[in-house]
């Protein structure tokens, strides 16, 4: 797509895309320091719950106090959704619980929604999604963000003709990860606190990249979107760097490391005594595909692929992703083309909570990347069967028994789950997975 011209276009006919922020930290700020170089996107609102701190941050990136003082900001979603002319709603909050609402709060307002809130989206966007379908939106991934350009690497190699093996990122992983909490969040990146603090970096929230929950909640949505399946045992974290894609992410049967073809996996750019792998991946996103026939593959290797031994398999891969600075994407997208950068189409996988220690009776949850539980994917079907707790309705609930340290946590260990729209949502998805075929 040349969104350029048809930005253009757009600008001359209509005017600028009108949009709405919601949430005002590090993904939307990357996006927002943008804005002033994106043509026919205008900012009309931005929704965040400390209204001081977002203006502090509009300067920080680079807005200048004209541009600050004619944006709306407001501790109120709703009346940014509502605000006047708004055609895109992007869902940068990072609360499910509150994603969800928005979301549904945006649909309802005829808004198409660019969800960087992927936490929401793996808890019920399934049914979100349904309902934008059906009032003619767009529901949409966040471009920039890991699983949007998978999905749009493993769109790209089906339309070419290749059957996908295996989609999937890269992070920086070692099994201990999984008990990181906000206290060694910081060590077990590499980074120093204070660098993180300048930067404006929530420790929780990095947190939850660290011990595997980001990762679980990006590959449950990249399943979502692309009818991919779900390792039945979770994420395994193959470490392995970009030459090594094809031979390592094949199916066991092939000499690989999978169960089978079509999974999402996540590599590791840490072999496990704590080696940084050969031209790690850590940043980027990658497409394992296979050749329909023996020319295709002779094709693979006249054209200098890297394959497995065979010559069947071959990756595709792309070394870095740029978050928010890429988010303009996705807005175009949606109000140029009617198209999502990404979409979630069924409920396939889930992420699920899991103790990072021995859990009392009494004890409540501080959800995702905090001291308490850790995200682990699983296929939606499996969870169900367990009644397992999602992550995204592991904050603020407390357990009535106790839990195992690398358990699942489950609805019932809990004393109760507070009514929310987000609940409501999440129980559509689960009636959608178990009703009969239609």
């Amino acid at each position: 797509m040349n969104w350029m011209r048809w930005a253009a276009r757009r600008a001359a006919e209509q005017g600028p895309i009108r949009v709405a922020v919601l949430g005002c930290g590090k993904f939307a700020s990357m996006f927002l320091a943008q804005l002033p170089t994106m043509p026919a996107i205008e900012v009309v609102a931005i929704a965040d719950l400390n209204v001081e701190g977002a203006r502090r941050r509009l300067a920080a990136i680079g807005w200048d106090a004209a541009r600050i003082a004619a944006t709306p900001l407001t501790e109120d979603a709703l009346a940014a959704i509502g605000a006047q002319g708004v055609e895109v709603v992007v869902e940068a909050t990072g609360d499910p619980v509150a994603g969800a609402a928005h979301a549904l709060a945006a649909i309802e307002a005829g808004r198409h929604l660019v969800m960087v809130n992927v936490e929401a989206d793996v808890l019920c966007g399934a049914a979100l999604a349904e309902r934008a379908r059906r009032a003619g939106l767009v529901y949409s991934m966040a471009y920039g963000d890991q699983p949007a350009l998978i999905a749009e690497l493993v769109d790209w190699a089906r339309a070419c003709g290749f059957s996908v093996v295996a989609a999937g990122k890269g992070t920086k992983y070692l099994p201990r990860f999984h008990q990181s909490t906000p206290e060694t969040v910081w060590d077990n990146l590499g980074m120093r606190a204070e660098d993180a603090r300048a930067g404006g970096m929530n420790p929780q929230m990095f947190n939850s990249f660290v011990d595997g929950t980001k990762s679980a909640i990006e590959m449950a949505a990249v399943a979502n979107a692309c009818d991919l399946a779900v390792p039945q045992e979770g994420l395994a974290f193959p470490s392995c760097g970009a030459d090594q894609l094809a031979h390592i992410l094949r199916p066991r049967a092939e000499g690989g490391q999978l169960a089978g073809e079509g999974l999402v996996e996540v590599v590791s750019s840490m072999e496990r005594d704590g080696r940084t792998v050969p031209r790690d991946l850590r940043w980027g996103v990658y497409v394992v595909m296979k050749a329909p026939n023996a020319y295709t593959a002779a094709c693979f290797a006249e054209y200098g692929l890297a394959t497995d031994a065979t010559g069947t398999y071959a990756a595709l891969y792309r070394p870095y992703h740029l978050i928010g600075l890429e988010l303009g994407v996705s807005v175009y997208a949606a109000a140029l083309a009617g198209q999502p950068t990404g979409s979630t189409a069924a409920f396939r996988g889930d992420v699920v909570a899991v103790a990072k220690k021995d859990l009392g009776a009494g004890e409540t949850l501080d959800g995702e990347g905090g001291y308490a539980v850790w995200g682990r994917l699983m296929p939606a079907e499996k969870s169900l069967a367990a009644g397992a707790l999602p992550i995204g309705l592991a904050h603020g609930v407390r357990l009535k028994r106790p839990v195992g340290e690398g358990s699942v946590v489950a609805v019932a260990d809990l004393e109760a789950l507070p009514d929310s729209r987000a609940l409501e949502l999440r129980r559509e998805c689960e009636a959608g997975l178990t009703a009969p075929p239609a």
